[in-house]
């Protein structure tokens, strides 16, 4: 038996007996959403008082865990990883998922873009986006969808698109947000005072 899936039923014996933690469980992987998402909301709030390079890196917080999450798809489809519940007999899972192949994991590798992101805008938006994220990863386990393999692939591809896209497009889109912050979108980029370089 491998270290993953020793350490999935390590973690599928734990849910069993915490039982009280299934509807927070269940609840968080939504909850987590939702808070990326507020803390993207908060970079691009942050940068409107920065510069254009520091707006193009909250837009790119965004669009990186998109931006990985498409990029993960045949990667994931190469492996074709069966899922624990598929793999193993008398899983505990708390939450209704289809039988896809699962690494790396697709809520993973969209946290690891966001929080990667989101250290390019604010050490302490990623600082907190990284304990989201990490809690999301582990809490995918915990729910008995993933190995814990799959999350730390997730969160290491995430990051990975993230800093790789960033250096690559961190020029063209720095060029774009100078150029919308003169245009009708200013007050959405822009407060006054920003830095426009």
């Amino acid at each position: 038996m491998s270290l993953n899936t020793r350490l999935f039923l390590d973690v599928n014996r734990f849910s069993r007996e915490t039982g009280w933690l299934h509807p927070i469980a269940t609840a968080y992987i939504t909850v987590a959403i939702g808070a990326l998402a507020v803390l993207i909301l908060t970079g691009v709030a942050l940068a409107r008082h920065r510069s254009a390079q520091t707006m193009a890196a909250a837009v790119w917080s965004g669009l990186a865990g998109l931006v990985a999450v498409a990029l993960s798809q045949p990667l994931i489809h190469a492996l074709n990883e069966k899922r624990p519940f598929v793999a193993l007999h008398h899983v505990l899972v708390l939450t209704h998922h289809s039988a896809d192949p699962g690494l790396p994991s697709d809520h993973a590798t969209l946290a690891g873009g966001i929080l990667a992101g989101l250290f390019l805008v604010d050490r302490r938006l990623g600082a907190v986006a990284t304990a989201i994220g990490v809690v999301l990863a582990a809490d995918r386990v915990y729910v008995g969808v993933h190995y814990p393999g799959d999350v730390v692939a997730g969160l290491a591809v995430g990051a990975l698109v993230a800093v790789l896209g960033w250096l690559l497009l961190r020029r063209l889109l720095t060029a774009v947000v100078s150029r919308l912050r003169s245009g009708p979108l200013r007050r959405l980029l822009t407060a006054d005072g920003a830095p426009n370089s």
